[in-house]
């Protein structure tokens, strides 16, 4: 049975949320709620509308030139089990998966400790933009992030030794 996300709506072809051509789910609700967000409309945990994990995969697979999918928000680590639905399916099709989040990579570690959802989620995706935006740290300079505080983290380096491991990506 397909799960149900809140979602904001999708990108069918980004090449700004990640390398390469990508296609973006932008969940709904978001508790960070940052000053300057680039997308305000998503803080509204009531707002948006619902759509199953299956949809999402039809339409991802209608896309030969997809390298991957990115998860943005609102916050997709607060529909953590159906993200990992849909994140299942994504790497069935050989896709990697990049991940937004308000949260730090430390929180999010902290937060599966009650939530093992949240750590499966870490570990089926790629890449972790993690961190709040900060407006007096916003830079245009910085590739796939808004602000000098948000890190590129390796997640599948970083499970493994249980640290963060930045890596580079253009």
């Amino acid at each position: 049975m397909s799960a149900e996300l809140r979602i904001s709506g999708i990108v069918r072809e980004s090449i700004v949320d990640g390398p390469g051509m990508r296609f973006v789910v932008f969940c709904q609700g978001c508790p960070h709620r940052c000053e300057g967000c680039h997308n305000p409309q998503t803080h509204d945990f009531e707002g948006g509308n619902m759509c199953s994990t299956d949809r999402l995969l039809e339409e991802i697979r209608k896309d030969p030139i997809l390298k991957g999918v990115t998860f943005s928000g609102g916050e997709p680590f607060c529909q953590p089990k159906e993200f990992c639905e849909l994140a299942d399916g994504i790497l069935d099709m050989g896709m990697d998966i990049i991940v937004y989040s308000g949260y730090t990579f430390e929180e999010l570690l902290k937060l599966g400790e009650d939530n093992p959802y949240i750590t499966e989620l870490l570990k089926k995706c790629d890449i972790l933009i993690d961190g709040r935006f900060e407006l007096e740290k916003r830079s245009l300079a910085l590739p796939f992030r808004g602000s000098t505080n948000q890190r590129i983290i390796d997640l599948k380096k970083s499970m493994l030794e249980g640290k963060a491991i930045e890596k580079e990506l253009k």
